[in-house]
């Protein structure tokens, strides 16, 4: 069904230049799904957009043959690729709060596409897409299609891209992470969707992420990219059970185990050197370690105390506009934090955990409760006082580019918050204390003029990390602050931060959906359901000997893929 045959993608010109794709070659069979997968920059992404015909305006393709159905879709017209795409060949997109228009509801964003393909009604295609929100689990399908994009979490905005996606039962389906942002239990279910359609529709799938477990439960073939190459082809349990290449091999180890706790995770950096050294018996921290640790950062006073927190959100409202309903995003909820400390948040999409972030630092004014920062009341706090404790406050948010300035180089979004407190002198010692940190977080001096449009994904990621050590605060709040990352990046990332915290002391609350990522940054950890705690306990602890049942179903859904 598909061919891509010497696919070479260049970007910039002469000595500038750089391939994307450097001479690839794919073939998918009708009713197959292939896995590719990759670092972020690897291509793998620019693969997709090529076939879909949607590449930037400065991408030019050296030389290459997109087959679909043996038509050059590299050839076709712009009224030819129209008819395809959403129909024949359908995309989710990596990043949906940007693939989302802002200012249309969810639902009539989906249907948009019905409508145009299948020629029907506003009411038919309306009934169409509250099925197909039933379909990917989106909660409350009526009230989903009326939502805007910005009225819904990170995990439900892709769960409306999948939606639109498969609304006209495509030939062919790419998937660009589709499940980046979805929790464990939602993620097994996508997986079971397309995997289902897959079959029903006789559908072929490209599925592209840097996660090779999720890869392994959709996809028979994998081939992996590597500098734009691919560099490892072959049947997906061939390839993850004896990887050849010692990026295969990299990819396979640098995620978290869920059997051990490592000290630090091993990077694809020191397999393509030859020199992995983390993967060795004293890299494990031992139980006894942890205890001593513990005992010490428990003795002292809590950093942050939350006590019978509420945060609500209207449902509904009568004609006069008062509010009839509520939502508890955040329901009674009371912790403390230890200095030193990284306490874990997990839950499924929408249970609370961002908003609870942000009513922390108030984001988002909470409706009841008391928060002690420092022993500080940060709810009765004026502006001026609470601008003054932003400074030991900080966090990473959860969807990178919507949360840098499209208007701001780089540079100048790392160098804004230090100029708003008045750090670090003038602007030449601000500047180099940017570059300082780009190159903490992976990237380069070069980046420092570039704007957020010429980054990966992933890297924008790393970005905001940056940005959020600029005034090393004592507390931040890291909101899946990985989950954007390929498996390579996150560990140096996670790497990163508990180096950050051991060096500046920082205390973290890390947010996340990913459970084995949690377990190996946190001292302790808290279950979020429903807008409440329902469980909270030593991170190992509450991993090996899980009391509630919602738990044990998180944990039993990381164990499956």
């Amino acid at each position: 069904m598909l061919v891509i045959e010497n696919l070479s993608i260049s970007f910039g010109s002469g000595t500038k230049k750089v391939l994307a794709t450097d001479n690839i070659s794919i073939h998918l069979e009708k009713g197959a799904s292939l896995g590719l997968v990759g670092e972020s920059g690897s291509g793998k992404s620019i693969t997709a957009l090529a076939i879909m015909k949607l590449l930037p305006a400065q991408a030019i393709i050296e030389k290459g043959k997109i087959l679909f159905n043996d038509q050059n879709l590299l050839q076709s017209n712009i009224r030819a690729i129209a008819d395809y795409r959403g129909n024949k060949i359908s995309m989710i997109f990596q990043e949906p709060m940007t693939a989302l228009n802002p200012v249309k509801r969810c639902g009539k964003q989906v249907a948009e596409t019905i409508i145009w393909h299948q020629k029907l009604g506003k009411r038919e295609a309306r009934k169409q897409v509250i099925e197909l929100f039933k379909k990917v689990k989106l909660p409350r399908p009526e009230e989903m299609y009326k939502a805007y994009p910005h009225q819904i979490s990170g995990g439900q905005k892709q769960r409306v891209m999948i939606a639109m996606a498969i609304a006209n039962k495509p030939d062919l389906l790419i998937a660009d992470e589709p499940t980046t942002a979805l929790d464990v239990t939602v993620q097994n279910e996508i997986l079971d969707l397309l995997n289902a359609l897959k079959k029903e529709y006789g559908m072929s799938l490209l599925f592209i992420s840097h996660d090779l477990g999720v890869v392994a439960r959709v996809a028979d073939e994998v081939a992996v990219m590597y500098k734009g190459k691919i560099v490892e082809t072959g049947a997906v349990q061939q390839v993850f059970n004896f990887p050849k290449h010692p990026y295969t091999k990299g990819l396979m180890a640098c995620r978290p185990p869920l059997d051990v706790r490592l000290k630090k995770l091993p990077t694809i950096d020191e397999f393509l050197d030859g020199n992995n050294s983390l993967s060795t018996e004293d890299q494990i921290e031992s139980p006894a370690e942890r205890k001593k640790i513990h005992q010490k950062m428990y003795a002292k006073e809590a950093v942050l105390k939350v006590e019978k927190l509420f945060t609500k959100y209207p449902l509904k409202k009568n004609f006069l506009g008062k509010t009839l309903t509520f939502l508890n995003a955040v329901d009674a909820v009371s912790f403390q934090v230890y200095p030193g400390e990284t306490l874990g948040l997990v839950g499924e999409s929408g249970c609370g955990k961002t908003t609870l972030g942000r009513s922390i630092l108030r984001l988002i004014e909470p409706d009841s409760g008391n928060i002690y920062f420092d022993e500080k009341d940060l709810l009765s706090l004026s502006r001026n006082s609470l601008k003054k404790e932003r400074q030991h406050l900080n966090i990473v948010f959860q969807d990178p580019y919507s949360s840098l300035n499209p208007r701001m180089s780089i540079g100048q979004a790392l160098m804004e918050p230090m100029q708003v407190f008045g750090l670090y002198g003038n602007n030449r010692q601000r500047k180099q204390k940017v570059l300082e940190l780009l190159e903490k977080v992976g990237l380069k001096a070069e980046h420092f003029s570039r704007y957020p449009h010429e980054f990966s994904g992933g890297q924008r990621q790393r970005i905001v990390i940056a940005r959020a050590l600029t005034l090393q605060p004592k507390f931040i709040i890291c909101d899946e602050a990985v989950s954007a990352l390929d498996v390579s990046v996150q560990a140096k990332v996670l790497n990163l931060l508990n180096d950050l915290k051991k060096e500046f002391g920082f205390t973290y609350i890390f947010i996340s959906h990913d459970l084995s990522v949690v377990r190996f940054m946190s001292d302790r950890i808290m279950v979020m359901k429903d807008g409440k705690i329902i469980e909270s306990g030593d991170a190992d602890e509450l991993y090996n000997h899980p009391q509630n049942e919602y738990t044990k179903q998180l944990l039993a859904a990381v164990a499956s893929i």
